[in-house]
């Protein structure tokens, strides 16, 4: 079992190639859910991920609730500005999702409002509304894997 990445119709290809790359490294699962931002043939795309595609073990849902449903035992937290307990909070298990929403808007208010016991954030100033996806993304990711005790890596 591993850790996943959950992104919710993500815009910005550069991003979604930093995080499959932090998956190919991590060995976290990538989830990507419909309409996607771009063509995921996209240069820009496999420039972040690098040549490292083939280590990715990526699924594409149609809708956030297919996610779910496939995957019924799963924990889920839900990475947004709009929660109240910080990503730090949580003790972490094997095999629970990390979900992010686009870049320009988050998540939509009916998944947070569905999901409002495992929001979780990130501490920063009030000088910015949230960084940058793949940066949150690659956070949390690493803290689930160190409280774990970086399963499977040297």
């Amino acid at each position: 079992m591993a850790f996943h990445i959950v992104l919710v119709e993500p815009e910005i290809p550069a991003n979604t190639g930093n995080i499959a790359r932090t998956c190919a490294a991590t060995g976290v699962h990538l989830h990507l859910v419909r309409p996607l931002g771009f063509d995921t043939d996209d240069r820009t795309l496999k420039r972040a991920g690098l040549d490292y595609w083939y280590a990715v073990n990526i699924t594409y849902y149609d809708h956030f609730e297919e996610v779910k449903e496939a995957n019924p035992g799963g924990r889920f937290f839900f990475a947004t500005t709009k929660a109240d307990r910080y990503y730090t909070e949580y003790q972490f298990q094997d095999g629970d999702f990390f979900v992010f929403g686009k870049e320009t808007k988050g998540l939509p208010p009916e998944i947070l409002n569905a999901h409002k016991e495992s929001l979780i954030k990130m501490p920063m100033t009030d000088k910015v509304r949230s960084l940058n996806l793949s940066n949150s993304a690659a956070i949390i990711v690493f803290e689930a894997l160190r409280q774990n005790g970086f399963p499977g890596m040297n």
